[in-house]
């Protein structure tokens, strides 16, 4: 049956401030940014880990109508479409300061937990994000 999930999808309202953000800011890479004529496929992931892409897609065609799209855009603008990405890094404390200077936003700081430290922040379109550093 299957033996990888290649790529994942979350919506963002504007592509290129969703790049200043992935990439910019939590230290993602593009991995592609292909203008299709009816949608710009953009992934990024995690530095050398290309077999790993998230899509971040506008809402639109061809996979919805623009009626559709703008009540997707909308539910995207008041935080409700539930994406979700976690990550894990080696130092959560770190990356939590490195990202604090970097003027990220949080919604929970590093905490332990049962599983090991982990922290949480919603991108600029209202995705929340976790990062965990795992324990040993």
């Amino acid at each position: 049956m299957f033996n990888a999930i290649t790529q994942s999808q979350i919506y963002v309202l504007d592509q290129d401030e969703a790049l200043d953000f992935y990439v910019g800011k939590l230290g993602l890479e593009v991995v592609a940014d292909v203008p299709l004529g009816f949608m710009r496929w953009l992934t990024v992931g995690v530095p050398g880990h290309p077999e790993r892409q998230i899509l971040l897609e506008r809402p639109g065609a061809p996979a919805m109508s623009e009626e559709t799209a703008e009540q997707v855009r909308e539910l995207v603008t008041k935080g409700v479409m539930g994406g979700w990405l976690i990550f894990t890094t080696d130092d959560c404390r770190g990356t939590y300061k490195t990202l604090l200077d970097k003027g990220v936003e949080f919604t929970e700081e590093p905490t332990e937990r049962p599983y090991g430290i982990d922290c949480g922040l919603r991108d600029p379109f209202g995705n929340r994000i976790r990062f965990t550093q795992p324990k040993a």
